[in-house]
């Protein structure tokens, strides 16, 4: 890839607003002069990942990553500078040269990670084309169009089809492939003799993505029932694919996941695809096994509200009841369930009626998770006999205790009252003992620590554990701060003769701001960190401008302060920590005269020390 130049960078980077970018990663909320989110580095339960629009930088005060939107883009999808400048001026619809775009659209292939990834996009592209077009592919080929997918749809997915042929081990045996990376690709089965053969024939091809859109793993799908075989068959867990972190769709989703403000949860692949044909594009499924916290928080840090739409057969409807309860455990996000006909899933929904209507049914039958699990409650019921219909209230009543709207409360237990015959006075007696019990069992389950009271925004807090700062390192930080804001600042201190920072690290931040202040006139954080390159130095520059709290006017007197800790105050210190230790070293000689004179010297140092504070 051709080196792009520093004013390209720099048009991209005034054309785009790092909030935008972030905003399709993490779900963003206003507190104070800044946005805040989940951080999408680690997990986390309550907001500590920040975004400034003033300095257009990010910063997590819990894990300590920050730095401008090329810096975000590289280190959540692992890519390179350059592909990170492509993809923020891709976003932003800034023009670019072809020489800059040159393998930008492939995944870094200078680690180890990047060349297994590497592989999974080669071998994604072989399935493909052995599906479309090769008379081997034709079979898988009318399977999905007659389960009603386009050629555009199959095309968008990158759909294939592995043949029994095994073709895709002397695929990479012929581009002479690293046998260590194809055995821990997960892509072959491995026999007592070390031989690798083809893990997936047979079967429709379905590319697993990770969030960066780069293909992780996949999932096949026999083409013919076989007795001996499962019918998806996934690709075993790597350094790239855990499944119970990967949500299928989740990269192509996104954007009408934030559009939309809510996310559909369907049960497997080809409801997903299916939906996304009709135009329903805002759907992800799990990885064929039931939803998993690590799943749930991708959600949470993408949008506030969830819908589950999963088959209207028995197993279908046990899985909503699942991810309901996991939902409610490990969640804050606002659920609904999508009830289809019983025995219908939604790919079948589609077919059977079209895509206006199966639009049209994502939303006429959604309904609130109560609704749907007093329903499920009532499941293979006799309600004819009292014991039955007082088995069932006894089950609703625990689910009733946590509505917190008093008209929704009531209108459930009228028609309660109603459907049995039931007192409602009694209901409501029964319902407060219920969450009299409720309140008692969580009482004596609270922690000890007290815990924040509830509130309608999530509170941002600051987890990082910070190092106490010394004064002098106090008054480098401030130092180094005002002399990048302020050029009469600035001016100052470039005129102090033999000036330098204590710390290796401020001074070398210094020095890189001299080259800088060469070629700009106006410092810029997010630009200043690129001319920075060392990450190292980058966090740095990023922790200094988030947490060093300054008022906005400057005064001569402030900065004479700083430099007499740096120049007067820091040396005297040195002089002490050196005189102490050779004092140590002449007690331990039994070096009487060396000993005395050391603390003349020390007494002389204190004494400078506390001359220079007074000043």
């Amino acid at each position: 890839m051709a080196k792009i130049p520093e004013d390209v960078i720099e048009t991209v980077r005034t054309a785009t607003n790092i909030a935008d970018v972030v905003g399709q990663y993490v779900q963003l909320k206003k507190s104070g002069k800044n946005l805040f989110g989940l951080c999408p580095f680690h997990e986390e339960r309550t907001p500590s990942f920040s975004v400034s629009e003033d300095k257009q930088i990010f910063h997590c005060f819990s894990c300590g990553r920050g730095g401008n939107v090329f810096k975000f883009l590289m280190e959540l999808e692992h890519v390179t500078f350059p592909e990170a400048v492509v993809k923020v001026a891709d976003f932003s619809h800034v023009d670019l040269d072809s020489e800059y775009r040159q393998d930008a659209a492939g995944p870094a292939v200078d680690s180890k990670t990047g060349q297994l990834l590497a592989l999974h996009e080669q071998a994604a592209k072989l399935y493909h084309h052995i599906l479309v077009n090769t008379e081997m592919g034709q079979p898988a080929l009318d399977y999905l169009h007659d389960r009603g997918l386009t050629d555009e749809t199959i095309e968008t997915y990158q759909l294939g089809f592995a043949p029994g042929q095994r073709l895709l081990k002397p695929f990479f045996d012929q581009r002479q492939s690293d046998y260590q990376l194809l055995r821990q690709s997960g892509l072959f089965i491995e026999n007592a003799q070390g031989e690798l053969r083809d893990r997936f024939t047979e079967r429709v091809m379905f590319p697993l993505r990770n969030a960066s859109g780069h293909v992780a793993a996949f999932s096949g799908r026999l083409l013919k029932k076989a007795d001996d075989q499962p019918k998806y068959l996934n690709s075993p867990e790597t350094t790239l694919f855990n499944k119970s972190k990967l949500l299928f769709n989740f990269d192509l989703a996104r954007p009408a996941i934030r559009q939309a403000g809510e996310v559909t949860l369907f049960e497997g692949y080809m409801d997903v695809i299916s939906a996304t044909q009709a135009g329903v594009k805002n759907g992800i499924a799990s990885m064929g096994t039931s939803l998993t916290t690590e799943q749930i928080y991708a959600v949470e840090r993408t949008t506030d509200k969830l819908n589950v739409c999963y088959d209207g057969d028995e197993p279908g409807q046990r899985a909503i009841d699942r991810a309901l309860r996991l939902l409610g455990q490990h969640s804050h996000l606002q659920l609904s369930v999508i009830q289809l006909p019983e025995g219908q899933d939604p790919d079948e929904y589609r077919k059977a009626h079209g895509d206006e209507a199966f639009r049209q049914m994502l939303v006429s039958a959604k309904e609130p998770p109560l609704q749907f699990q007093m329903r499920f409650l009532r499941r293979n019921r006799a309600l004819e006999t009292d014991s039955e219909r007082l088995a069932y209230v006894n089950q609703v009543l625990p689910l009733l205790a946590q509505v917190k709207e008093p008209v929704e409360l009531d209108m459930y237990l009228g028609q309660l009252a109603t459907e049995f015959q039931i007192d409602k006075s009694a209901l409501t007696a029964q319902l407060k003992q219920v969450q009299r019990d409720s309140a008692a069992q969580q009482e004596r389950q609270r922690p000890t620590a007290p815990m924040p009271a509830p509130t309608n925004e999530p509170p941002v807090t600051v987890h990082q554990q910070r190092r106490p700062l010394n004064r002098l390192e106090r008054a480098e930080r401030n130092l180094l701060y005002r002399c990048l804001h302020d050029r009469n600042v600035w001016a100052k201190l470039t005129g102090v003769a033999d000036f330098s920072f204590v710390h290796d690290d401020y001074q070398i931040i210094y020095t890189l701001a001299q080259g800088y202040f060469q070629n700009h006139q106006v410092y810029q954080t997010a630009q200043f960190t690129d001319f920075i390159q060392e990450d190292r130095l980058q966090q740095l520059v990023i922790d200094l401008e988030t947490t060093t709290n300054m008022s906005a006017a400057v005064t001569p007197r402030e900065i004479d302060d700083y430099l007499a800790v740096i120049m007067d105050e820091a040396p005297v210190e040195a002089q002490l920590r050196q005189k102490k230790n050779q004092l140590t070293e002449a007690s331990r000689l039994g070096d009487a005269d060396r000993q005395r004179q050391l603390v003349v010297e020390i007494v002389q140092l204190e004494r400078q020390r506390q001359a220079n504070k007074q000043v």
